[in-house]
């Protein structure tokens, strides 16, 4: 059968079905295949993968065989208008799902963590995402399905982390951008991860090695203690310094370092200014920020205005990391501090 395909490195695999499960573009009635060293994933009609995701193309396919239901929506026999409501995207971080359910289907939260339960392998709990509150960006979680506690370990990039998604910020939205900025770190390089949260983007730069070191820094005790179990567990975790601090207390007197991270989209852009003066001649700052789709085009210009200057700085291309509303997307900007 004749369908749209993602085709991307084995190496990529995993990351780029858990994304494209998330966002409800994996074809499950067709079976996946291989070209070479590539993977060869069928995808829905109207799926819209980022271009950084992998080559889009046309490909023949076999039909996958019945297995059950390829989708947790079908596990729920409800009526057309009602099942229109249902989200088609989930997280799963670990052996927990989380959902963000739309007004309208509260009253119907059981019945839609426990399709989900059923349906994720591996699945323990399910949680209805109430969202991310606070300086100390902790998530409101309703359990709608399933037992225990929001603890878990994260497998992500090869890695795997701890998390407690009560406790400490993590998205495992961002796990294609924390490889990226991984690779990018060049040997020598000093980094700051600034609202590290559990520390992935810290985690993926010093499994590579090629960092001198990463401070880790983050203003919650719980995130940074959930940080030092991971590096505890894995043979790079000395290259990484966990530090609990507001960006403001912290900066203040640090030696500038090549790279710098700030991902905090919704505050972010009132510590630029400083955060910038962190970045070292020739070295980058890697911003993230929540913006509106009408926006997009104009938004890194109005950013950069807001950098120190002299010598200057150079902007690359901003690209979208992941939806974040039917309005707004989260978008990774890269700033190149020159030389002078």
């Amino acid at each position: 059968m004749r369908s749209r395909a993602l085709i991307v490195p084995r190496t990529r695999g995993e990351l780029s079905l858990r994304g494209l499960r998330r966002a409800g573009w994996l074809r499950t009635d067709l079976a996946i295949r291989t070209e070479g060293d590539r993977l060869v994933l069928p995808i829905v009609a109207d799926a819209e993968p980022l271009a950084s995701w992998g080559e889009v193309a046309e490909r023949d396919f076999e039909p996958r065989p019945a297995g059950g239901p390829t989708d947790y929506r079908d596990r729920l026999r409800w009526t057309s208008a009602d099942r229109a409501l249902l989200p088609r995207s989930f997280d799963v971080i670990g052996d927990v799902v989380l959902v963000r359910l739309p007004p309208g289907l509260e009253s119907r939260r059981d019945e839609v963590g426990e399709a989900l339960l059923a349906f994720v392998p591996g699945a323990r709990i399910v949680g209805w995402d109430r969202g991310v509150h606070g300086p100390e960006r902790r998530r409101r979680i309703e359990r709608i399905a399933g037992s225990g506690g929001w603890s878990t370990r994260h497998r992500e990039n090869g890695l795997a982390i701890d998390v407690d998604l009560e406790r400490a910020y993590f998205s495992p939205r961002l796990a294609r951008e924390h490889a990226v900025v991984a690779e990018a770190v060049r040997a020598g390089d000093r980094v700051y991860d600034l609202c590290c949260g559990v520390g992935p983007f810290s985690i993926a730069i010093a499994r590579d090695r090629r960092a001198r070191s990463v401070v880790a820094v983050d203003a919650n005790p719980a995130a940074i203690e959930l940080l030092r179990g991971t590096l505890a567990r894995v043979a790079f975790g000395s290259l990484v310094t966990p530090v609990v601090a507001s960006v403001e207390a912290f900066l203040p007197g640090r030696e500038p370092v090549e790279r710098v991270i700030l991902n905090l989209p919704h505050e972010g852009v009132k510590l630029l200014a400083s955060v910038a003066r962190a970045v070292a001649s020739g070295g980058c700052l890697y911003y993230y920020e929540v913006v509106g789709r009408s926006e997009f085009d104009r938004r890194a210009d109005v950013i950069a205005t807001g950098l120190p200057h002299p010598p200057g700085w150079e902007t690359a291309p901003p690209h979208v990391v992941h939806p974040y509303s039917p309005s707004a997307d989260l978008v990774a900007f890269v700033f190149a501090r020159r030389t002078g």
